[in-house]
């Protein structure tokens, strides 16, 4: 089984889907000859040609305007927008058109189109290169929202976005990239949207992470181990919809529950996981819900940026305020 980077299993999902299914195209600014900014789409073009591997204009809107009309005729575009801070022009388009004209048609008409985006900070980006827009589309009936966190469940989720017959955010975070590899398999398969991976298991604390903060959370939960605490680490994948079962089971379970994410803080997706829980689980819960996030600021350029991304040592910090509480 070959090992992949992040990067690579995404560029393998894409391959794979293209050439299973020949309305699949992707589309977006540099992704055919150059292969994208990050070479996700790389050699898409030399295979698949300019019809299936297009280069668009510098419009987001354009892009994601023009995805939507494919859809509406029977292709299945993967629109791909360079950086995540780049979805501004073309926010219209998705909460304005593409998640609602099933709601608008009755059912008549879907829109199965997946907008790709590298997401979040880590890499030491200039402004809006690095943000963490999650909440915004989590907060949009109709559309779906997909965050892995390693190769097997990029490639796994992204051939099961390009298959659903609605619109799919589907962010990548770019500072896992090239950060490890892993084994992925060379067939297709799918990981479900909407389903949790307990990353690690414990029984005293859930730690609740997505995206590039997966990896983070467990190495937290690594260090709380050498103290002699469990940690339970959940991976969400996708934030819409979201798998409460999971995470209202780990939470009955350790009665302590710490939520880390890289946006800010103020109406981030914590917020919200922060209320179903005690909604459901306030019972059982030996704690107040601690939540580890970014501020509420810009996220700052290089020189700034790690004391602004939730860290280890933060976590550990909620983790222990859970504990103590």
């Amino acid at each position: 089984m070959p090992q992949l980077n992040l990067v690579q299993a995404i560029n393998d999902a894409l391959r794979t889907e293209m050439r299973r299914d020949p309305t699949v195209l992707v589309m977006g600014e540099d992704v055919g000859v150059n292969g994208g900014v990050f070479r996700a789409t790389e050699n898409l073009y030399k295979e698949f040609g300019p019809d299936r591997s297009i280069d668009t204009p510098l419009s987001e809107a354009g892009i994601v305007g023009t995805a939507i009309g494919m859809a509406l005729n029977g292709l299945k575009p993967v629109a791909e927008i360079q950086f995540d801070g780049f979805m501004a022009p073309a926010f219209d388009q998705i909460v304005s058109h593409a998640a609602r004209i099933r709601w608008r048609s009755r059912g008549r008409f879907h829109v199965p189109i997946v907008i790709r985006a590298p997401y979040g900070g880590g890499i030491r980006g200039p402004e809006l290169h690095s943000e963490s827009p999650e909440a915004h589309y989590a907060h949009t009936p109709g559309l779906k929202v997909v965050i892995p966190s390693n190769p097997y469940d990029a490639k796994g989720l992204l051939i099961a976005a390009i298959r659903d017959p609605d619109p799919v955010i589907f962010f990548e975070p770019k500072r896992l990239y090239r950060a490890f590899r892993a084994e992925v398999p060379e067939e297709d398969y799918i990981v479900p949207i909407g389903k949790a991976r307990i990353a690690r298991e414990g029984s005293e604390v859930t730690l609740i992470a997505w995206g590039a903060m997966t990896p983070v959370a467990l190495g937290a939960a690594e260090k709380m181990a050498a103290q002699n605490v469990s940690v339970e680490v959940i991976d969400l994948r996708t934030i819409v919809p979201l798998d409460i079962e999971t995470v209202i089971e780990s939470a009955k379970k350790t009665g302590r529950v710490v939520i880390v994410h890289e946006a800010p803080r103020t109406c981030g997706f914590g917020s919200e996981l922060a209320a179903l829980v005690n909604d459901r689980a306030f019972e059982h819960l030996k704690a107040p819900i601690v939540r580890v996030t970014g501020p509420d600021t810009v996220i700052p350029q290089a020189r700034l940026e790690d004391y602004y991304l939730p860290d280890i040592g933060r976590c550990l910090k909620g983790i222990e305020k859970a504990l103590n509480y």
